[in-house]
């Protein structure tokens, strides 16, 4: 995995591994219009090196990504054992292919494209925005056998 940090806990293999089986939403942080930081939480998934995640078009997030691509990102459970990966990189946004990418993130997510939700998210589809987070260096932590509990991945 492309800017794996050397003091990383897992190998790039299980970063990897975790990033696929991982199911809750990513925290990516930006930088608003007036300087300070946010933190919004967006379901994703990984592919070829990236962390894809779909919003509308006219969403705020997208607004500051698009004045500053910089951002950083955590995906940890709130639970003990505490464990996870975390990094910072760049953002790009684009529109090609965004409606497909919500759909497979309802499937991931919801499980089917059945519920009220998930009909409600794709009535708007033509205006989603994918999200591209491009890591430039991320880590991963794992305190399974400090706090007892079953290793993650």
């Amino acid at each position: 995995m492309k800017g794996l940090s050397r003091g990383s806990a897992w190998s790039a293999e299980r970063v990897e591994e975790f990033l696929e089986s991982y199911r809750a939403p990513l925290r990516l942080a930006v930088t608003t219009g007036s300087g300070h930081p946010m933190i919004c939480s967006l379901w994703f998934r990984s592919r070829d090196g990236r962390l894809l995640c779909a919003t509308k078009d006219d969403a705020k997030i997208v607004e500051w990504l698009r004045a500053d691509p910089r951002c950083a990102f955590e995906l940890a459970p709130n639970e003990p054992p505490y464990f996870g990966v975390r990094g910072r990189g760049r953002a790009s946004i684009f529109s090609e292919g965004a409606a497909d990418l919500l759909g497979e993130l309802i499937d991931r997510y919801l499980g089917s494209r059945e519920s009220e939700l998930a009909g409600w998210l794709l009535s708007n589809a033509e205006n989603e925005v994918t999200i591209a987070i491009e890591p430039e260096w991320l880590t991963s932590w794992d305190y399974s056998a400090r706090i007892g509990g079953e290793q993650a991945c």
